[in-house]
């Protein structure tokens, strides 16, 4: 008879592999209903556990290590060799991945991707020479292509990237459900009672995600009837030298709320004397710290960090290197954070009995 395993159990269950490990060992990340729905299923599907895996898996997140702390590298994709500090995302992947290999007895040694004096086989030299058999790849922006002078790393290491599905080569992934993101802060927005959301987002970075973010607008939009599905705008970093093209777009398409990714968006509305959100609605498709009065959707990009780091090291013990031909992936969803860029849902039961009379 077949071997029940954990993808079995995540494909029955509709959930990720990722979330079926950490429902199984019951994991607090994990709402209490659907780790026992998940552990229900397993039961029911005759799952057994390895008891050699799981003890070792038990050592690693407990701490209890056997030897040594081992080591994985961390390479920075950004073009900015201070991304891992500076940038308003990155940094959040990243203490993710530093959080999950501490809890499980790793280190990471960092390198710069665009370091001019840094190439696949010297990479490979110094991976070696370090002990390192595993490599976590975090911020890519601008493009899902890495540079082909690194083929020899990709293809002689288990190598996953977060944050984004690469293309030339596709590795193993592990970011946020970019798709679910826009279609869950859609749905929210009709809650609140508005009636005709649009988007706001950089053609860039809609196709460093393969169009997700668009997905999901459009088909929050197809429960609206033709004349209120709004198009999108994606001139935005034309915008940021002339505002007006984002006026035209608004004088033309009338929104009563926004999804985006960037604050400048509420600065253009102030100088066109738009008040948020009692005239316009805003929406952040990534809810950060820095700006905790914004509504919008937490993508929880260090948790994505962390399915990362447990993707890697499951690949390290099953042998696992080079490009696969079939790439895995983990899909972290997003959860709603009310703010003040929106109206609550009795500011527009009010707005629409005013309305009515």
């Amino acid at each position: 008879m077949k071997r029940v395993t954990m993808t079995d159990i995540a494909r029955e269950a509709g959930v990720s592999k990722n979330t079926v490990s950490l429902a199984l060992r019951n994991d607090s990340q994990i709402p209490p209903r659907t780790r026992e729905r998940i552990q229900r299923i397993a039961d029911d599907m005759g799952y057994q556990r390895n008891p050699i895996v799981a003890h070792l898996m038990t050592q690693l997140r407990s701490g209890q290590n056997a030897g040594p702390k081992a080591t994985l590298a961390l390479i920075n994709a950004n073009k900015d060799k201070f991304a891992f500090q500076q940038h308003p995302t990155i940094p959040t992947y990243v203490a993710g991945c530093k959080r999950r290999a501490q809890h499980l007895g790793y280190t990471f040694d960092t390198f710069w991707l665009h370091d001019p004096e840094l190439d696949g086989e010297r990479l490979n030299r110094i991976l070696h020479a370090r002990g390192i058999r595993g490599i976590i790849i975090v911020g890519l922006m601008n493009t899902n292509r890495l540079p082909r002078a690194f083929a020899p790393t990709w293809d002689a290491y288990p190598c996953v990237v977060t944050g984004v599905r690469t293309r030339e080569p596709a590795l193993p992934f592990a970011c946020t459900d970019h798709h679910i993101i826009a279609l869950r802060a859609f749905e929210k927005a009709l809650e609140l009672g508005y009636q005709r959301p649009a988007l706001v987002l950089d053609k860039t970075i809609d196709d460093l995600v393969e169009g997700r973010f668009t997905a999901g607008y459009q088909i929050g939009q197809s429960s609206l009837p033709q004349r209120k599905r709004l198009k999108p705008f994606y001139q935005v970093t034309a915008a940021k030298s002339d505002p007006s093209l984002f006026k035209q777009w608004l004088d033309r398409e009338k929104p009563d709320v926004i999804f985006t990714l960037y604050n400048v968006v509420r600065l253009w509305l102030s100088n066109l004397n738009f008040r948020v959100p009692e005239d316009i609605g805003l929406i952040q498709l990534e809810w950060r710290k820095d700006r905790p009065e914004w509504s919008g959707m937490k993508q929880h990009n260090d948790h994505a960090g962390e399915a990362a780091v447990d993707m890697v090291i499951s690949m390290i013990h099953s042998g696992e290197v080079g490009v696969p031909e079939y790439p895995k992936a983990t899909l972290i969803g997003g959860s709603w954070t009310d703010g003040t860029t929106t109206r609550s849902l009795i500011q527009s039961i009010e707005a629409e009995r005013q309305l009515a009379n």
